[in-house]
């Protein structure tokens, strides 16, 4: 398979990774593919790969007597350690602790996570650091996470598999194709870009609101349906959503240092571009504040993101265990009777939660995210059982929902 030039030349295709797993699946020993293809192909086992790069190759190939050496991507890139290559860390990050505290509780569970805060607060300074927090893409991850960049024509030259977290970060004017996936060849959108990664939304109230209801589906099920005349594809989307926003349209509603000039009618408008089922799907609420400028000039380092991201590793490795034989990966994937099965509350800690959600007049929904988010605390405490401390800690992330819907 590859694109044959007038001049003779083979040049790469996308799409290479998947249908080479295909062509395994129907009994194809060996793929002639283009040279600039052959690192794509080297993941699948049980096919042996030879690159050309010209007709005259692939004609020489197909009939010698002899088959050369199989490609084995020998030669393949080395990476630098991951927090050698990282441009960000969390240790660049001054105050701030409860956000830092909410972002680790994030990763440690798979859980969606929003933002809200004046301008130059940090939001986006955190959101970008999520993905250092996460643990590498397990084996199978690694291989559904590039079937998709491979689709797209994204996978990195020397490298046949994405093998850290995805973090894909849309400009608040993308069209719903862009976002979702569609056009004419039916292409992967963002959200499955972001497979087994986060998907970042900066400014959130920015977005089309019919763009972002178009999330609430995928969320909830994990995968994005296109129809079109040409025929339906279904993509995976199993991803983090973090998503910042301002308070108000001028951003300094609350802030100390500066007065809100917004009237409370255009502040009402704001705040419901964002509709009450899409904030549902936010695990965590998280009011980040200004920090004090004194902070930013004495504060020493935060803990660096390889130490995070030892503690929620081990809280994935007890999620892992906890459901292996299971379709769940992480707390965040937790519904129906699994919820109840694996969240267990005892009385006391029922009657808190029921508490909570009638004095902040929470929903169903919001009930299992809390949770899930206090299952993850006990997880990041090594805990078998949820305690009264961490449902206190889960209803926090919630207690900022009231001021967004009023």
């Amino acid at each position: 398979m590859g694109e044959l030039a007038l001049d003779g030349t083979v040049r790469p295709v996308q799409g290479i990774l998947p249908q080479i797993m295909e062509a395994r699946r129907m009994g194809r020993k060996r793929i002639m593919l283009p040279q600039a293809n052959a690192y794509e192909g080297t993941p699948v086992q049980g096919v042996e790969i030879y690159p050309v790069s010209s007709l005259r190759e692939a004609w020489h190939l197909l009939t010698s007597d002899a088959l050369p050496p199989p490609f084995t991507g020998s030669g393949r890139e080395a990476h630098a350690p991951r927090d050698k290559d990282a441009a960000v860390d969390f240790d660049e990050i001054k105050g701030q602790p409860y956000a830092r505290r909410a972002m680790e509780i994030a990763a440690a569970g798979g859980h969606n996570i929003l933002l809200c805060g004046s301008p130059g607060s940090g939001k986006s300074m955190l959101a970008q650091r999520l993905p250092t927090i996460l643990p590498p893409l397990s084996p199978e991850e690694a291989l559904e996470t590039s079937k998709i960049h491979s689709v797209c024509g994204l996978l990195k030259r020397g490298n046949g598999l994405v093998d850290q977290c995805p973090f894909r970060a849309p400009h608040h004017t993308i069209s719903d194709a862009g976002l979702m996936g569609g056009g004419a060849n039916i292409t992967p959108g963002e959200v499955s870009l972001a497979h087994n990664g986060v998907l970042f939304l900066d400014e959130l109230p920015e977005f089309r609101r019919a763009a972002l209801e178009t999330l609430r589906q995928p969320l909830e099920t994990g995968q994005v349906v296109i129809s079109r005349a040409s025929g339906t594809m279904t993509f995976p989307c199993r991803f983090m959503l973090a998503a910042a926003m301002n308070p108000c349209p001028c951003g300094y509603l609350g802030d100390r240092r500066r007065a809100c000039t917004c009237p409370p009618a255009q502040i009402a408008r704001y705040r419901r571009k964002i509709s009450g089922p899409l904030l549902d799907r936010f695990d965590l609420l998280m009011e980040v504040p200004a920090v004090d400028p004194s902070i930013l000039a004495s504060a020493p380092a935060g803990e660096c993101s390889a130490s995070i991201r030892e503690r929620v590793a081990a809280a994935r490795r007890l999620q892992s265990s906890r459901y292996a034989g299971t379709p769940f990966r992480n707390n965040a994937a937790l519904s129906g009777k699994a919820l109840q099965k694996y969240c267990r509350l005892l009385p006391e800690g029922r009657a808190i939660l029921l508490r909570a959600v009638e004095e902040l007049a929470l929903s169903a929904r919001a009930y299992d995210r809390i949770l899930k988010v206090a299952r993850t605390i006990a997880d990041l405490e090594g805990t078998s059982d949820i305690q009264d401390v961490h449902l206190y800690e889960a209803v926090q992330y919630r207690a900022f929902e009231q001021s967004l819907r009023d």
